[in-house]
């Protein structure tokens, strides 16, 4: 085992030990569990968003403000509440200088906030891809002679779940899971049926 595994190694047993409380229950003795009190808002214990555990480096956990600020200006502009449909728009190059990547791309997107109340960070930004094609440069209008397709980032999250019995009533625990959140979207050749 060279020195990269020793260093995977010497992670996860740093993870679990992290995860283990003094004075757990002796038949889960790796679990460690809270009670309402001891989390604020709702939120993970204070040693999982320790500095080594930076969810603030995703771009996903960035963006969730600007998003929310957003959503409020939208919210105050418009009285009623409409779905806003997945629409490919038109590329405008004179605009694209001034614009987000995802507006001025030929794979464009748009993000939503995923909200999980069981999952830490509880908000994530998701992309998602408005053509199903591509937008052609020359035309600025969508081609389906390439396809629009999502790209994913593996992203560490903590999932909250009820402690394991005998606990008392009400106590959560956190496991560490691993998720795909989609970051952008790109353009690909079509998949075509041999």
């Amino acid at each position: 085992m060279g020195w990269l595994g020793a260093l995977a190694l010497l992670s996860a047993l740093a993870l679990c030990r992290c995860l283990r409380r003094p004075g757990a229950h002796p038949h889960h003795p790796h679990v460690h569990c809270y009670s309402a009190g001891e989390l604020q808002d709702g939120e993970a214990p204070a040693h999982f968003v320790s500095r080594s555990l930076r969810w603030d480096h995703y771009v996903p956990v960035q963006l969730v403000p600007q998003l929310e600020r957003l959503q409020d200006e939208a919210r105050r502009r418009r009285r009623r509440r409409h779905h806003r449909e997945r629409a490919c728009p038109a590329l405008q190059l004179r605009a694209g200088l001034r614009s987000e990547p995802n507006e001025r791309s030929i794979s464009p997107w748009r993000y939503r906030i995923d909200e999980d109340e069981n999952r830490y960070p509880r908000k994530l930004a998701f992309a998602e891809c408005l053509c199903d094609g591509c937008v052609d440069v020359k035309t600025g209008r969508e081609t389906t002679s390439l396809n629009s397709v999502a790209i994913h980032q593996t992203m560490m999250v903590l999932r909250r779940k009820p402690c394991p019995r005998p606990s008392g009533p009400g106590l959560v625990t956190f496991e560490v899971d691993y998720i795909k959140v989609p970051v952008g979207c790109t353009c690909v050749l079509p998949r075509t049926g041999r």
